[in-house]
């Protein structure tokens, strides 16, 4: 009874954490793109000053560095929701290739609705090459998720 009470619990909690991050994901597609260009140049000045910091003879400028940080922050974005959508399945039971296929099917459909949305934003659009980043983002984070787990498995039954 009591491990049962804990098994809905994480999987709520896991759950949760789905559509939190999704929310998240949402609510960055929802800004103007006056915004979101703010938020990622800001982003990438503070990575160029650490970057001129450490090696003061780069010659690296916000303007070379922004289109890179703003489609890596599409890539981790959804590396995370991988990972976070393929472990909600798996405490909801659907394990091994079912989970994985689901997984990434639920975040494909994510960032492709994602990329529609942005065409209603003011300044924005939607690309398909976003949805390919994103897609790949969720694929290897699904990916992070299954080597994890063999690893621990493999040193649990090391350790038995």
């Amino acid at each position: 009874m009591k491990g049962n009470l804990l098994m809905q619990i994480n999987k709520f909690l896991s759950w949760l954490l789905v559509f939190l991050w999704m929310g998240v994901i949402f609510k960055l597609s929802s800004q103007a793109a006056e915004e979101s260009s703010t938020l990622s140049e800001g982003i990438t000045k503070v990575i160029v000053e650490t970057v001129k910091k450490v090696a003061p003879q780069s010659e690296i400028s916000v303007d070379d560095l922004n289109h890179m940080v703003r489609k890596s922050a599409h890539f981790f974005s959804y590396l995370l929701l991988g990972l976070l959508t393929v472990n909600a399945l798996y405490q909801s039971g659907y394990t091994g290739m079912a989970g994985v296929v689901l997984g990434l099917s639920i975040c494909v459909l994510y960032a492709l609705s994602d990329e529609i949305h942005q065409i209603f934003v003011p300044g924005r659009g939607g690309q398909m090459r976003d949805v390919l980043i994103d897609s790949t983002g969720a694929c290897v984070g699904i990916g992070i998720y299954i080597l994890a787990g063999r690893m621990i498995r493999k040193f649990k039954t090391r350790r038995a």
